[in-house]
Parts: C-alpha cells; sequence; structure tokens
C-alpha cells in the first residue's frame, strides 16, 4: 500500500497558534491540543515526508534531471536551471539550488515540531510515539544529509521554528556530519528491519544504517578528504558491511524489472519515495518528461561508456564489429530507448518521426520508472500527465551499499576476489553479464578502481546519481570542464564548463544571505 498520503497541513504544522488562556478551547486546535489525537499527529508525521515530492527535491522529474548537469544527460529547457549547473553558468539565485535549500528547512522546522509535541498525543503508545520519532529523526537526517551534500554547512536547527533562529550562522560542516551520525545511529535501534508491505516508503533500520554508510563514503573522498585519512575510508566500509549484516537485503534478480511496479516493496529498496497515480498529482513525471519532451535526453557520452557484453570497450572486445548497438552491456537496453529498439508499440526512428514519442533533442531517451515497455500503451498511460507517474523511487537501494563497501574496502588496499564477488560480480551476473572476461576479479589494482568508477555511472544511470559521485571524487573538473556534449549522431549541442574554484559546493540562495547576513561568508568564490 502506497503510505504517503495526501495531506496537506501547512503553516499550522509551523506557526500553529497559541491563546494566552489558561483553558483549552474545544472547537479549535492550539500548540496542546493539535497532538492529542492520533489522526493529527499522523498528519503531522506526514507532512514531514512531502517536501521529499517537490520539484526540487525528489519529486516531478528532479531525479533523472540531475542527470542533467553530468555527461549523462541534456536538458534543452534548463529546467530548475540544471541546464546552467551543466554549463557552469549557475547563480545563487538558481531554482534548484534556491528551492532545495528552502525545502530542507521546510521539512526540519516540521520534523522538529513533531518532535517538540508528540509527547502529548493521548491515543498512540509510548512505543509507536518512539517509533514516530525515529520516524522524524530519520527524515530530518536525510534534510540535513542534502544540506551537507550541496551546500557544505548551513545553521543546524533542532527546535521548532521561531524568530530566534532567524539570523543564526551556519555550522561548520564537519559538526553536521556528526550531528547526522549521531543522529541515525541513535534511531536505528529504535527503527524496525520491515513494516511488511503495508509500510513501504517508511525508514527502517536499513534506511538508517544505509544514509549514514552514503554520508561517510561522501565523507571519506577526495572532496571532504583530501590527505586521504585512511580511518575516514574504514568508517564507509563498517558502515556499508553493517547494512550488508543486517542479512536483510538482496539484488532483485532482474534489472530492467526493477524500476517497475511490479518489483516495488522488493528486497532491494531500502527507502524510496512513494508515489500514485492520481488526478491530484502524488506521483513523478518520468512518464511526461521522457515521452511527450524528451526533456532529460542521454547523451551520446553516456551510451559509448557502455561495455560489450564481454566487459570490454568496444574497440577492445571480441564483439567489436557487432553493428549498431548490438552486444552491448544488458543494463544499456534497460536503462535506454535508442535508435531500432521498439518502444511504446513502435520502432524507434533516428529522424524524431514516431507518433507516441519524441527523442528530437539526442536521439536517446531514458527507459527506468517509465511505465512504457515495448507493448503499444493503453489510452491512460498513453496520456500521463505531470506528477501522475506511479512507480516509487528508489532513494537509498542494496546495489549502491554493495558498491560503497567496494570502493572503501578497494581505497583501504583491502580489496579481493572475496570482496569483488560478493559486490561488484553480484551486479554484474544480476544484469546479464555470463562472459567470464566481464566477471572475474581484474588483475590489476588500477583495473578495480576502473571497473568501481564505471559501476557507479552505469548501474545508477539515469536515477541522478553520477552528479555527486562525480563531485565527492573531485573528477568533475576533467569530465565535466570544456566537454562537447552530443546527439547521438555526433551533433555537439552545446559546450559545458565547471569551475573547479567555485563549482564543487553550491551557493547558499542569494534571498538566504539577503534575509540572513550571517550566513555570510558565501562558499568560495561566490
Amino acid at each position: 500500500m502506497k503510505t504517503i498520503k495526501n495531506i496537506l497541513l501547512g503553516a499550522a504544522l509551523i506557526g500553529l497558534c497559541s491563546c494566552n488562556m489558561d483553558f483549552e478551547p474545544t472547537t479549535s486546535y492550539t500548540d496542546n491540543t493539535f497532538w492529542y489525537g492520533a489522526k493529527n499527529a499522523e498528519g503531522g508525521l506526514t507532512a514531514c515526508y512531502l517536501p521529499l515530492l517537490s520539484n526540487t527535491m525528489f519529486g516531478d522529474a528532479s531525479v533523472t534531471l540531475e542527470e542533467c548537469a553530468t555527461p549523462n544527460a541534456y536538458c534543452y529547457s534548463n529546467s530548475l536551471n540544471w541546464s546552467d549547473i551543466a554549463k557552469g553558468s549557475h547563480t545563487a539565485d538558481g531554482s534548484v539550488i534556491s528551492g532545495r535549500w528552502h525545502n530542507c528547512y521546510v521539512g526540519i522546522g516540521r520534523c522538529n515540531t513533531l518532535l517538540e509535541n508528540i509527547d502529548k498525543n493521548q491515543e498512540f503508545s509510548a512505543d509507536d510515539i518512539d517509533k514516530m520519532k525515529a520516524q522524524a529523526r530519520f527524515l530530518r537526517a536525510f534534510y540535513y544529509y542534502l544540506l551537507a551534500v550541496y551546500y557544505n554547512s548551513a545553521p543546524l536547527i533542532t527546535s521548532s521554528p521561531n524568530l530566534s533562529q532567524t539570523y543564526l550562522p551556519r555550522t561548520e560542516h564537519r559538526k553536521i556530519v556528526d550531528f547526522i551520525v549521531s543522529e541515525l545511529d541513535a534511531i536505528a535501534p529504535i527503527l524496525p528491519t520491515s513494516y511488511g508491505k503495508e509500510g513501504t516508503g517508511r525508514p527502517t533500520k536499513g534506511a538508517a544504517l544505509t544514509l549514514k554508510a552514503k554520508l561517510l563514503l561522501f565523507e571519506a573522498s577526495p572532496l571532504c578528504n583530501p590527505n586521504n585519512n585512511m580511518e575516514r575510508w574504514k568508517e564507509a566500509a563498517d558502515a556499508a558491511k553493517a547494512v550488508i549484516d543486517l542479512g536483510t537485503y538482496s539484488l532483485y534478480p532482474k534489472y530492467g524489472e526493477l524500476f517497475t511496479l511490479k518489483a516495488e516493496g522488493c528486497d532491494e529498496s531500502i527507502f524510496d519515495l512513494e508515489c500514485i497515480s492520481s488526478p491530484k498529482g502524488n506521483g513523478h513525471s518520468f512518464d511526461l518528461v521522457m515521452r511527450q519532451y524528451n526533456g532529460a535526453a542521454p547523451l551520446k557520452d553516456l551510451v559509448d561508456a557502455y561495455l560489450m557484453k564481454d566487459g570490454k570497450k568496444r574497440a577492445a572486445s571480441a564483439y567489436k564489429k557487432s553493428k549498431g548497438y548490438k552486444d552491448m552491456d544488458p543494463r544499456f537496453y534497460a536503462t535506454i530507448v535508442y535508435p531500432g529498439a521498439t518502444w511504446m508499440g513502435e520502432k524507434v526512428t533516428a529522424n524524431n518521426t514516431n507518433k507516441n514519442f519524441t527523442n528530437k533533442q539526442t536521439g536517446f531517451i531514458y527507459r527506468k520508472y517509465t511505465v512504457y515497455t515495448d507493448k503499444a500503451p493503453s489510452k491512460a498511460d498513453k496520456n500521463l500527465g505531470q506528477n501522475c507517474s506511479p512507480i516509487n523511487i528508489m532513494l537509498l537501494r542494496y546495489a549502491d551499499v554493495l558498491l560503497m563497501y567496494a570502493e572503501a574496502k578497494n581505497a583501504l588496499g583491502e580489496m579481493d576476489a572475496t570482496v569483488w564477488e560478493q559486490t561488484v560480480k553480484a551486479i554484474r551476473k544480476r544484469a546479464g553479464f555470463t562472459v567470464a572476461g566481464a566477471l572475474n576479479y581484474p588483475s590489476t589494482p588500477e583495473a578495480v578502481t576502473e571497473a568501481l568508477l564505471y559501476e557507479r555511472r552505469i548501474e545508477f544511470a539515469g536515477e541522478g546519481t553520477w552528479y555527486n559521485d562525480l563531485r565527492r571524487l573531485r573528477l568533475s573538473e576533467t569530465q565535466m570542464n570544456n566537454i562537447d556534449v552530443q546527439k547521438f549522431d555526433g551533433t555537439v549541442i552545446e559546450r559545458r564548463t565547471f569551475n573547479a574554484a567555485r563549482d564543487y559546493w553550491w551557493p547558499v540562495p542569494t534571498k538566504q544571505m539577503e534575509n540572513n547576513p550571517k550566513l555570510a561568508p558565501n562558499n568560495p568564490n561566490w
């Protein structure tokens, strides 16, 4: 069952009215009485989740639009200013830059309000209240994770919204990281390992441990660890191993099916964004954006990055003479709609003449998280509109945990055939590789590192992770700077640049700096 409900509490959760009286009215809510009943308390918790559905967070098509800030994809419309970020021409007023900061603090404020008030509830058991608090603390940690990863530092606020918070300075990056880790450590024993099918979309013990591992890997990487402190890599490895050792998660057997309704709630999904197909727009917009606009279109650079099915680059592969898009990494066919493929009941043309969809931007389309297959869609599916796509989006999944563990062990010099078998080989076997050359443990450390980087890009292509991988590894200055991005046929679309002295961190939004001068100084060179 989809558990994210259509409950909008609006400003009531940010600043509930209070009356200077010694009695509590029975015909309206006060700070005290609002939280008495179960229904209101559940609504308050639901409100803590809702910022995740914002188009500057993970809703609409934001997940795949983030690909457009990398050599993976192109956004012709510059939606949310993602193309500006790709070209290095973004400003502190950009839609996603200002919107993400704002929505993180909307979520944080709601979580803090619940945490300060939920003990007033008179209908839930103490155990239920503890679990609701743990959910709110997870979400607050998630919002602070986003602030730390994109903006480096931000004010750390743990009390419900009030005017005294207006002029707080930014809290240094490592203090925010330490807070997130301590919160996740504290709530992991409280959260259940599973809610069953009725509770998908809520954080579990595994979700808390996975978010911790994801943050610690970011902190261990060159962007935040320029001196390559090995202790940070060990912390990341240990955190990922803790998730593995839960024994709760496993890889879904069919890679292409993983991003469909059939796989929702599977053992690979650790924490997902709940989506519902309804006229009220409680879903995402992948179907509309891919079908009607080609608005986040895969680039030739991504397609050319795919290995052949023997695990080798085309020039060195036994399949180098294969024509067109034949004999490639099996994940290519589950991720990319290409000229000559069949999609939505039509053979995909190279000149944008299909009736059911357009591929005019680059010639390619992302398949993931769309309801469309090779077959012609129903009339209802063919006309899915904005925020009406129903497939849950996995924000944390088990394949990521395996690759985080492999990367950390490799950085520690502890990668071996056993770790490879447990991580990269398992992922490639699930993908559909059968040739030994694609599965065997590489013979050199350099080949292992190259394979890990390849897996991070290809396994998660279209899922919005590559931008932060390039940033944390400090590869943006080479892979995103002075490059010409191309359509399927090599036609150049635009040139992109990346300023290494400025662009690794987003700026604090202009409006926030104007409202609160104590947020200064902004990030370097902004």
